[in-house]
């Protein structure tokens, strides 16, 4: 597996699984030394503890030495509290390669760890999770019966995903309720879109992505001619429970919406260390169109890449919500069995005006609620008012 830079927000949980890395580095894959053994650790311990069980363990013939060594992997990357770095073994890199290419069994979610809580990033339209009436911001306290008080983002989403017919439950909290609410929702094959857009009013162009996934780019390419040849003029881009993906789709996406050379994003490796800095690259087809933008606590990392480098760049107007907040970089590192890998965060990104995001998120410049008795009465007050300000724009 190559290293590339994702920015997805954490796990999609059958979701998808995990990718939410705001900018997951993939080029070639890594493997610095064959044995690293510091000088200032005793690794006897691991080994003394290892022969401690085998010794000790009432059942022997059940322990895995494999599974021994994941676990130990595992256990020194949770060590590091950070929900974004983490372990994937064989099994969980497979599901998370099937998640980037948005095909897998599950209920259709990004979660994440956020304020120590697992939290619900962003249900994906029309998937079990969405149409069952979970939101982005909902906490999940337990799955099936189990609390997830100290859960992985990792752990959540093999909890959670399962087999096309099965179920799972969820113990819900939301802000405003008194009390949890259990939500079963049967597990499904889902199909993430990459785009969709219509034309509304005459001239306007509504254009919704769901995630920068691989097939984002070919997929944009082929719509923004659709775009170019029709009446519209203006484009509201919606990036609403959008949890990211791709770094690099994010910035061919913004070469679309900007001149060339103008700063998409700045990767920060911390003190001492150059920093990086994306520029837009491509040919700027919607450089001149007038352009409003969606967001809400589902636009996670490389929607907030975008949306930010809008405002930065352009001083488009972000309606909706405050985003998610996803403001650090996540690398997938190949080790050496070809089969596994780690997620290791590296670095924050800020907006082209230096702006860091991490859980603070994006404050939209007209804040616009969506409540759910507008979801109930099928009513879109952000879109509604999106349409409004991009029709007095010239």
């Amino acid at each position: 597996m190559n290293k590339r830079k994702i920015l997805f927000s954490f796990g999609f949980i059958v979701l998808v699984a995990g990718v939410f890395v705001a900018g997951i580095f993939v080029g070639k894959a890594q493997v610095v030394c064959k044995v690293c053994k510091p000088e200032t650790v005793d690794f006897s311990l691991f080994w003394d503890a290892y022969d401690k069980l085998h010794q000790n363990f009432i059942s022997p013939e059940k322990i895995n030495d494999q599974s021994v060594i994941y676990g130990a992997i595992s256990g020194m990357t949770q060590s590091l509290q950070d929900p974004y770095t983490a372990f994937f073994d064989p099994k969980d890199a497979k599901l998370f390669q099937e998640d980037l290419a948005g095909s897998f069994d599950g209920i259709g979610m990004e979660v994440a760890i956020k304020k120590d809580q697992l939290t619900i990033v962003a249900p994906l339209k029309g998937t079990p999770s969405d149409i069952a009436g979970l939101k982005p911001g909902d906490q999940i306290i337990k799955i099936n019966g189990e609390s997830t008080q100290d859960i992985s983002t990792e752990e959540a989403v093999n909890l959670i995903r399962g087999k096309k017919g099965t179920s799972v439950t969820l113990t819900i909290f939301r802000e405003g309720w008194r009390d949890t609410k259990d939500f079963t929702i049967m597990r499904d094959t889902i199909k993430i879109p990459s785009i969709e857009w219509e034309l509304k009013d005459g001239n306007v162009a509504y254009l919704h992505m769901y995630q920068f996934d691989q097939t984002l780019s070919a997929d944009f390419k082929k719509t923004a001619f659709e775009i170019l040849k029709s009446p519209a003029k203006k484009i509201v881009l919606d990036l609403r429970n959008n949890p990211g993906g791709y770094l690099q789709v994010a910035q061919e996406i913004a070469g679309w919406f900007l001149t060339q050379g103008q700063v998409v994003v700045v990767e920060d490796f911390g003190k001492g260390k150059e920093k990086q800095v994306y520029k837009a690259e491509g040919n700027g087809n919607f450089a001149n169109y007038p352009v409003v933008v969606l967001i809400n606590k589902g636009s996670a990392s490389a929607s907030e890449i975008l949306a930010g480098a809008l405002r930065d760049n352009r001083n488009i107007k972000l309606i909706g919500e405050k985003s998610f907040g996803k403001g650090s970089v996540q690398e997938v590192i190949e080790l050496q069995d070809g089969a596994s890998f780690l997620k290791v965060t590296i670095a924050k990104w800020l907006t082209p005006k230096g702006s860091f995001i991490s859980e603070v998120g994006l404050t939209p410049d007209i804040k616009v609620e969506l409540t759910d008795d507008d979801i109930a009465a099928k009513k879109d007050p952000q879109l509604q008012k999106a349409l409004e300000i991009i029709k007095a724009l010239q």
